[in-house]
């Protein structure tokens, strides 16, 4: 048994020894059927028998024995004492009054778009999605049957299969990854291009050239040092030796580019465009945005933890793979100096994970917004993260609890995957602490929220973690103000509910904000009210919950419990 000692308990400890231990060896007579004390000789009794013993029968075996007692009884009052330090130092008081760090150790652009602003050719990021249509032809470029097939320019009109994915190797050139996920390369029997390639390398790479006076019309030079051009609506090559152009609409390699869907703004996004500028903007971020004057004004706030979300390159710090940068491990290390300091619990949340992503979104890290965790080699690698981080931090006596992964999404990361990542990643954070809780995050997507339940069960100390936000959906933003309070009372309630059963595990409402979807202008009464109601469903959680996020941007301020605290919004 590896006992703990936080420093916290050190002068006390010293100060309590010679008392407890005193009832101690009281204890320890007790149990010997011996008198606790000799008030003739002014010694315990036990010490005045073996003193007896000893003169009597000049043995010095019998004075080996006492001091032996002696010893025990200091040592099974160290054991105690200990095993209680660490009972208080790896858990506080259930349930938690959280707030997510969001924005902060994983970037977030809708949280921090200021990050993005001097990013060069910043509307091409990684994962952006792109339309290309031939002006001469009038029609739109596309793999056949959506990849692993020619590219030809029959379309004329654009959705799924005509949409390329940019992979950004530098600000002019990018891989064009199609529907089904292949690359586009030129064939190596013709000019032709075709979608054939699983992954990107040098024959995959194009410059796109934007027209300055027009940047919505591009020509695209291939690797062979030719432009693409769209022949004939079935024959597109990388033949086209014309440098100049007039860019007008017969040229047959100019394309018009339309960008569609959300831009992901995420950490790929962010230090693959800034390439060796982003370690200095990411530094100077993270030694900003959040500092320990934070960390005093949550606890005078009357907060009680904190869920500070981590990506998985924080497990390889020193030297993470490109385009990733290190650095952001010294900041959780400051978070939990911090959180000690003021008292509050740290839950690390792993927001992303390597070997893909679970839901596609720029929080998780993803480069395109494919969702492909899940894989056994996916898995192996996420438990080596968690592995490193419980094997990290098992000593700190701020560590309350460790989430497995964020925001699964069904149906693309199954159950039987989940479940069994789960159970992998509970035996590496139990390798190194009994103490910490193990967050188990419900998938989005799936209706059942009880799906975790009884698998939870056999897991000690877990806790299953729901999202609650009264947003993503036409029905909430259709819906009033007194409706949305009155949703969060009824069906929130109703939910939360059916999840917290007896002898099953704790539950986390791990994210929930202040920002409501209505049909009209809500007034600071209403979030208030809204804000109020939330806190009174949620907080019968028998975990606790945690507000997304302690900071945000001027245009999310009602997601900000800053500043909702600060303006009168919310009072805990």
């Amino acid at each position: 048994m590896q006992l703990i000692f936080p420093n916290v308990f050190y002068e006390s400890y010293k100060s309590i020894w010679s008392i407890c231990h005193a009832a101690l060896v009281a204890c320890v007579l007790s149990v010997l059927r011996l008198p606790p004390w000799n008030s003739a000789q002014n010694i315990p009794c036990f010490y005045y028998k073996y003193s007896r013993t000893t003169a009597r029968a000049k043995n010095k075996r019998a004075e080996k024995n006492k001091m032996a007692l002696v010893m025990h009884s200091q040592r099974l009052f160290l054991i105690i004492i200990s095993s209680c330090f660490v009972a208080l130092s790896s858990s506080a008081s259930l349930p938690v009054k959280a707030v997510n760090l969001g924005g902060w150790l994983v970037t977030e652009g809708w949280m921090t778009p200021w990050l993005f602003d001097n990013i060069p050719n910043r509307q091409m990021l990684d994962g952006t999605q792109v339309q290309l249509k031939s002006l001469k032809l009038n029609t739109y470029i596309s793999a056949e049957s959506g990849g692993d097939s020619v590219i030809v320019a029959d379309r004329t009109s654009a959705s799924g299969w005509e949409t390329f994915k940019l992979w950004r190797v530098d600000e002019t050139t990018f891989n064009l990854r199609v529907f089904q996920g292949q690359f586009v390369r030129v064939s190596t029997q013709s000019s032709r291009l075709v979608a054939k390639a699983t992954n990107p390398s040098a024959s995959e790479k194009f410059v796109i050239i934007r027209n300055s006076n027009n940047p919505s019309h591009v020509r695209i030079r291939a690797p062979n040092g030719l432009f693409v051009q769209a022949k004939t609506t079935n024959t597109v090559t990388a033949d086209y030796s014309q440098e100049g152009t007039s860019w007008g609409n017969n040229d047959p390699s100019v394309f018009e580019v339309t960008f569609v869907g959300g831009q992901l703004t995420g950490e790929f996004q962010l230090t693959n465009g800034y390439g060796s500028g982003a370690a200095s903007v990411l530094t100077n971020h993270w030694s900003t945005y959040i500092t320990e004057d934070d960390f005093r004004s949550m606890a005078n706030d009357k907060l009680t933890a904190v869920r500070i979300p981590v990506g998985w390159w924080i497990a390889s710090d020193q030297n993470p793979p490109k385009p990733f940068v290190g650095g952001s491990l010294q900041y959780l290390d400051n978070a939990f100096d911090w959180a000690e300091r003021y008292n509050l619990g740290v839950i690390v949340d792993l927001h992303a994970p390597p070997g893909g992503s679970q839901n596609g979104n720029d929080h998780s890290g993803t480069r395109d917004g494919t969702k492909d965790w899940g894989t056994d080699e996916s898995i192996d690698r996420t438990v080596g993260v968690i592995d490193f981080l419980a094997s990290r931090y098992r000593q700190r006596s701020g560590l309350l609890a460790i989430e497995l992964i964020n925001e699964p999404w069904a149906p693309d990361v199954s159950l039987d995957k989940l479940t069994k990542y789960y159970r992998a990643g509970h035996q590496a954070v139990r390798k190194y602490t009994p103490n910490a809780y193990v967050i188990l995050s419900n998938r989005l997507g799936h209706a059942d929220r009880t799906e975790l339940l009884q698998f939870a069960k056999d897991l000690d100390k877990s806790v299953i973690d729901v999202h609650y936000y009264n947003l993503y959906s036409d029905m909430f933003s259709s819906m009033t103000a007194q409706q949305n309070v009155d949703y969060v009372k009824n069906d929130r309630s109703k939910e939360l509910s059916s999840i917290m059963v007896a002898d099953g595990p704790s539950v986390f409402v791990g994210e929930w904000t202040g920002e409501f979807g209505h049909s009209g202008g809500a007034s600071q009464k209403d979030y208030q009210t809204f804000a109020q109601a939330q806190l009174e469903v949620f907080g019968r959680a028998t975990f606790g919950w945690a507000y997304w996020s302690w900071k945000n941007n001027d245009a999310h301020n009602h997601w900000s419990l800053k500043w909702m605290i600060d303006k009168g919004y919310i009072s805990l």
